[in-house]
């Protein structure tokens, strides 16, 4: 990791207390603004990182309510696309290079057959789902920073699953932003243009989180 010093005398700060953080390790890596993607994609660990514009951020750590919901769908998905031959289903933590300087870790993504990687990382997607996890900050992040930054990336569909409403949300790309192909609640199966045929029922979707 070419990570960057800071001219000041690290040795010089005070020593962390127990049951503080080792506030110098964070030293050993670059600062805000400054990382690189070798770096970004050096780090070791399995925490949930995403890459933007030379910063890095890390992601809360899912609840089992949403891990379930997510391995129901990739399930799902995986068993459809396996069927027909179309290419592969995996999961998050993966990062996905939406574009030079910007990763993202989608909790589900589609790759058809044949889709470029960039170090051994998808380059792009077909089809990516977020599980929207609780708390406004992640609201956010999946409803109104993520749908631009995937439309700029050309990935055709994006499903946005919402455990606190209870719906599915799909957007389809068209002329290169997101429409909407449906918002489907607990009496609907969700259905997908990208991989016509598959539909999965939201109320089932819903319940596996319980389970």
């Amino acid at each position: 990791m070419s990570s960057v010093i800071p001219s000041h005398d690290v040795s010089s700060h005070e020593t962390s207390k127990p049951g503080e953080p080792v506030w110098d390790i964070a030293y050993l890596f670059p600062p805000q603004g400054s990382w690189t993607e070798d770096d970004y994609l050096e780090l070791d660990t399995a925490r949930l990182v995403e890459f933007s514009d030379g910063s890095v951020e890390v992601l809360p750590m899912p609840t089992k309510l949403h891990q379930r919901i997510v391995r129901f769908l990739f399930l799902l998905f995986d068993q459809f696309v396996s069927d027909r031959n179309l290419g592969e289903v995996l999961f998050s933590p993966l990062p996905v290079r939406l574009w030079p300087g910007k990763f993202r870790e989608p909790d589900i993504l589609f790759l058809r057959s044949g889709r470029g990687e960039y170090r051994g990382r998808p380059e792009g997607a077909d089809l990516v789902v977020e599980v929207i996890s609780e708390g406004e900050v992640n609201r956010r992040r999946d409803l109104q920073i993520k749908p631009p930054e995937y439309a700029k990336a050309g990935i055709p569909e994006y499903w946005i699953v919402d455990p606190e409403k209870q719906e599915i949300m799909v957007l389809a790309l068209e002329d290169g932003t997101y429409q909407k192909h449906g918002i489907f609640g607990l009496q609907q199966r969700a259905t997908s243009l990208v991989l016509p045929g598959f539909e999965v029922s939201v109320q089932e979707v819903f319940a596996s989180g319980q389970s």
